[in-house]
């Protein structure tokens, strides 16, 4: 198996990126890892690894980068020799399995849709999915970024995509769908979410579809993939990002404070659970986000991943790749329902419309 890993992404590139690779090959004796990026850069980096496997480890040469601040679409085109341009070459000519990049997401994105037969038949728009925790497990949230222009054929793949994902790699056995909204009630939401639920409900997953989901819920775990635009998934992802940090910032001031009242042996005990409580919960356990429905697989991962971080993102990527999970999500899209069949609701007349209430 050979992933590509673009050895520039990231707040702290290339160290702990590089470091990431090696951990991954080490641990993966089938694994390949392809380094994109400024060659001399990245070879001082793996010099720090002298018993690292570097028939397995190559690196290919890229002289530019796309900063994170930079808009994507021009620097693309500004920068031609950018590491991530690079590696989705790799991907098109079938060189790599998988692609794997914390670098920026506006970047890696539009890189996928520059290369249009890197989509799977079918798919129209790619989507980002992100793992959030739930009182019933993990649950899949498809998109937080790729599409801020979805359409309801967008939200119904995100779904089905969303679906085989959490049942081939997180184990969730027939995994309900669900609608990200501002209420449950059938009548709630937009024109998007209202056809989209149209479509859920006229395809042949539509025993499993639960309807609305409001953003409370989606720790009850009542429904395990939860589907939205990409700016709704964005803000949803950073928002719950910044409670989960927030919260562990609170909690670790209060143990200092508590800390010299209790006995030794049961504060080292507590101390040590929540430290594997938020480890549950942090993002380096996933790697970072699959971008599903392209052929092959790839993750793209946090701009402060870690080692830690980028080695389960290339497991991940491995992962998918192997697990045949594309094949399944061609043949559900091959069962969905055309919009053109499907009878959508009428859009509202915004001059007539009464506000939505919360």
């Amino acid at each position: 198996m050979r992933i590509v890993l673009d050895a520039m992404g990231g707040d702290h590139a290339p160290g702990p990126i590089v470091e990431g690779a090696v951990e991954a090959v080490r641990g993966e004796p089938g694994l390949s890892v392809v380094l994109v990026g400024d060659q001399p850069r990245v070879e001082a980096e793996l010099g720090r690894f002298p018993d690292a496997p570097r028939d397995r480890l190559p690196v290919v040469h890229a002289a530019e980068v796309v900063g994170m601040e930079e808009k994507p679409v021009e620097a693309l085109r500004r920068k031609r020799d950018n590491s991530i341009s690079r590696s989705w070459a790799l991907m098109a000519a079938g060189e790599v399995s998988g692609i794997v990049s914390a670098g920026s997401t506006g970047a890696m994105v539009a890189s996928a849709l520059f290369n249009a037969k890197m989509f799977l038949p079918g798919v129209r728009r790619p989507g980002i999915a992100a793992i959030f925790p739930s009182h019933q497990g993990p649950v899949v949230i498809v998109d937080v970024g790729a599409n801020m222009n979805a359409r309801p054929e967008d939200l119904y793949q995100y779904g089905l995509m969303g679906a085989v994902y959490a049942e081939q790699i997180l184990g969730v056995d027939q995994p309900r769908i669900g609608i990200l909204n501002v209420g449950s009630e059938e009548a709630k939401g937009t024109d998007l979410t209202r056809s989209a639920a149209a479509l859920f409900r006229a395809g042949p997953i539509h025993g499993r579809f639960i309807g609305n989901v409001e953003g409370r819920d989606i720790y009850e775990g009542h429904a395990r993939v939860v589907v939205c635009e990409g700016f709704v998934g964005n803000v949803l992802l950073k928002a719950g990002e910044g409670a989960v940090e927030f919260l562990f910032a609170e909690l670790k001031q209060e143990m200092a404070r508590l800390l010299p009242e209790i006995p030794e042996e049961a504060g080292g005990k507590l101390i040590a659970s929540l430290r594997g409580l938020k480890r549950r919960y942090e993002y380096h356990e996933y790697g970072g986000g699959p971008l599903l429905g392209i052929r092959g697989s790839c993750i793209i991962c946090h701009g402060s991943s870690d080692a830690r971080a980028i080695k389960n993102a290339l497991r991940v990527a491995s992962t998918l790749a192997t697990d045949r999970v594309n094949d399944q999500i061609i043949r559900d899209l091959e069962a969905a329902p055309k919009v053109e069949e499907v009878v959508l609701p009428k859009a509202e007349d915004a001059s007539q419309a009464k506000p939505e209430q919360p």
